[in-house]
């Protein structure tokens, strides 16, 4: 993270960001803001509101109301404001959620999060406030054409103990952009329902938005599944508004933690975004803006990896199908990606390794962790062409040297 924060700050202009996970400035969107703070600011009521006032500890009504009708209007889920509630961004609901469902407990018995499939989110590595929160499993390999593949759940691999507390997915995924299929998030729901416990999807990139995803998913929430979504891909990470849908003794809990771990909420971004919420205009923009965007990235950064890596070359890049990376597997690199991240850095190329995705599960003897990275392709075109350029040749030197 200092690495990545140094990109994006002092190193701006000279280090090439090709690994963290900062939205695009897309101009459509950029330009929208711009307005609706000027509508904001044009009405003393509700701009003053939003800077001088303290929310509810879940959220603002008004807003929490509008995403619960939307929600409602769209799906068909039987939902109201108390089955909403606002958090400083969807990481810090995950803080929450995971330790309120898995950890040390007073009568001595320790529970986990399973993870059915990974690589996943780094972010979430870290968040136990007590030991060994995770419990991963492997994934199974579609090979796709020469130099793709895709990620699936092994379900014959779950083997779910009673100390599973909680099943939890991101979908997209980030780091692999993995879109976990239909039918993988019904089975996946049917057994966290046969046995009692929920099922917790990240929808930080997902439908109904922000929309950072290129297939055609539907949108599943029912009293046993913790949704969450984020306002920050649609451009507004700076607000930190993550949302929380779930039953309403899970939102009581989440209010409850919000009082005590930091009394309210970020109101900015409830108010910028509220009249889309009402309007439905957050899914046109969503659709019609956010995703075409990020799916032309997509498209030329896999563009210049295939004019930069020779087609012998054994590199193989995950199916994109959302968020803003690309996974990239090279089966037998010499180093490990590690190493490979050390020699880019001095290039003033910043990428990710793949081991730090690879957490919750024994990983001895098992190479494919350190074969992989994540490379993002949020930056300008300028930008990830001379990236991926000095990536190929770095992978091309180190196989060459073996």
């Amino acid at each position: 993270m200092d690495d990545l924060g140094e990109a994006m700050t002092t190193g701006r202009g000279e280090l090439l960001m090709m690994g963290g996970g900062n939205p695009g400035h897309i101009p459509e969107m950029q330009a929208l803001w711009r307005q609706r703070m000027r509508e904001l600011l044009e009405d003393e009521s509700a701009f003053d509101s939003m800077l001088a006032d303290y929310d509810q500890p879940a959220g603002n009504p008004g807003f929490r109301r509008a995403v619960a009708e939307l929600l409602n209007r769209e799906f068909g889920w039987p939902l109201t404001a108390a089955n909403i509630a606002i958090t400083n961004g969807g990481q810090t609901a995950y803080f929450f959620l995971m330790n309120r469902f898995a950890g040390d407990f007073e009568d001595g018995s320790h529970r986990r999060v399973l993870l059915p499939l990974v690589p996943e989110y780094i972010g979430y590595a870290d968040q136990a406030v007590s030991r060994d929160l995770f419990s991963a499993r492997r994934p199974k390999f579609e090979l796709i054409g020469d130099h793709g593949f895709k990620y699936h759940i092994d379900f014959d691999q779950l083997d779910i103990g009673d100390d599973i507390a909680a099943i939890a997915v991101s979908r997209p995924t980030n780091p692999s952009s993995n879109v976990l299929t239909d039918d993988e998030i019904f089975r996946l729901s049917a057994i966290a329902k046969e046995r009692g416990i929920p099922l917790m999807i990240d929808n930080a990139y997902g439908v109904p938005f922000p929309g950072v995803i290129f297939e055609d998913v539907k949108p599943v929430w029912d009293e046993n599944i913790i949704l969450t979504l984020s306002l920050s891909k649609l451009g507004l990470p700076g607000t930190r508004t993550g949302i929380v849908v779930a039953r309403e003794e899970i939102i009581h809990e989440m209010s409850a933690i919000n009082a005590i771990a930091s009394l309210a909420n970020n109101n900015i971004g409830q108010a910028l975004t509220r009249p889309l919420m009402e309007s439905g205009e957050i899914l046109h923009l969503s659709r019609d803006v956010v995703r075409p965007f990020y799916q032309r990235k997509s498209e030329f950064a896999l563009e210049q990896l295939r004019n930069a890596l020779p087609d012998d070359l054994p590199w193989r890049a995950h199916k994109s199908e959302g968020a803003f990376f690309l996974w990239l597997w090279f089966a037998d690199l010499p180093i490990t990606t590690r190493e490979l991240y050390q020699r880019l850095k001095i290039r003033k190329t910043l990428i990710i390794p793949g081991e730090y995705f690879f957490f919750g599960l024994d990983t001895a003897g098992w190479r494919h962790r350190d074969e992989c990275l994540r490379l993002s392709y949020t930056q300008s075109e300028d930008t990830v062409r001379r990236g991926i350029a000095i990536l190929a040749e770095e992978v091309i030197r180190a196989y060459a040297e073996a």
